[in-house]
């Protein structure tokens, strides 16, 4: 079944969103689907999922499944977003509802905005004072990372038109949130966010293709390399990799994703030094901030406006 295009009534806006399950019927309803359709995925990944599965295992007919979802995409979305909102992850731990495919009714209610309001503060200024925004944006990272662990066909869900459900996008607001007030601009923002969201699904990704291929091979990753012994024989014409070899460099290697993590955090972390010189340069008449001059004296107004009143104020004092 195609995924719709803009404006299409069927794109599944309407079923992520809902606010209650579709006329539940006794025996089946969405959220059984939905609990079957991850517990299919976490033992057998997304090349083991099908309509025709989750109904074997509910004990009913593939044909009833669709009276509840129109097809595997719109399943997809609904595992996607259920899994975000259960126990552990980001936004329920910091008290939001997050709809729960594990609760009795996964078509509830509750939800978390993200932008809650708690006693007249917002969820954004209750996370500036959690800690500095490398501190949040790390527990972010890692909160994906142990998602993506324990549902490794998560990262598989792959494309770029995929409706993101109210749990997807609590977990959004709460990591922009995270770098708001770091003088980065409102692009940089979501460029930021994106880059983080994009290494921790390229580093799960990477691990849910060796769970798929040593499920399908019956053989370790660790077995496989180990037998290519012929391979390595070959090795010895290349001096840098033979030098790195006999010096240990394969023999504990760093950790993909906190050696990957450290390095994405300190490039963001020099971006944020950088907005933070260009933020102590501000306006002496209104506080705005001053673009830096390319040479000569620093600029001591924002514009040619306030340099004027400046001026007058001088005059008339």
């Amino acid at each position: 079944m195609a995924r719709g295009g803009a404006g299409d009534p069927d794109d599944g806006v309407e079923l992520l969103w809902r606010e209650g399950d579709v006329e539940p019927r006794p025996g089946l309803s969405l959220s059984r689907i939905v609990r079957t359709a991850i517990e299919l995925a976490d033992a057998e990944g997304l090349e083991g999922l099908s309509m025709r599965k989750v109904a074997d295992r509910l004990g009913f007919t593939t044909m009833s499944l669709y009276r509840h979802v129109p097809g595997r995409d719109h399943l997809l979305d609904l595992m996607r977003d259920a899994v975000m909102g259960l126990p552990g992850t980001a936004p329920s731990e910091r008290g939001g509802q997050g709809r729960d495919a594990g609760a009795e009714e996964a078509g509830g209610q509750g939800r978390d905005e993200g932008v809650e309001k708690a006693g007249g503060r917002s969820r954004g200024e209750d996370v500036q004072e959690a800690g500095g925004w490398r501190a949040r944006l790390e527990a972010c990272a890692r909160e994906g990372w142990r998602l993506r662990e324990r549902h490794p066909w998560l990262a598989e869900v792959r494309g770029s038109r995929r409706v993101p459900g109210p749990n997807a996008v609590a977990h959004y607001e709460y990591m922009l949130s995270a770098v708001s007030g770091t003088g980065l601009t409102p692009a940089e923002m979501i460029a930021v966010v994106g880059l983080v969201a994009r290494f921790v699904d390229s580093e799960a990704l990477r691990l849910a293709e060796v769970a798929r291929t040593e499920r399908l091979s019956g053989v370790s990753e660790e077995e496989w390399w180990g037998s290519r012994d012929s391979l390595y024989a070959r090795f010895e014409r290349y001096p840098t990799l033979t030098r790195l070899w006999e010096e240990g460099g394969y023999d504990e290697p760093e950790d993909p994703f906190e050696f990957g993590l450290r390095r994405v955090l300190d490039g963001i972390e020099i971006l944020v030094q950088e907005r933070d010189v260009m933020r102590d340069e501000t306006c002496q008449m209104c506080g705005a901030p001053v673009e830096r001059a390319a040479s000569g004296r620093p600029r001591a107004y924002c514009s040619r406006a306030c340099q004027q009143r400046a001026y007058r104020k001088r005059r008339s004092g």
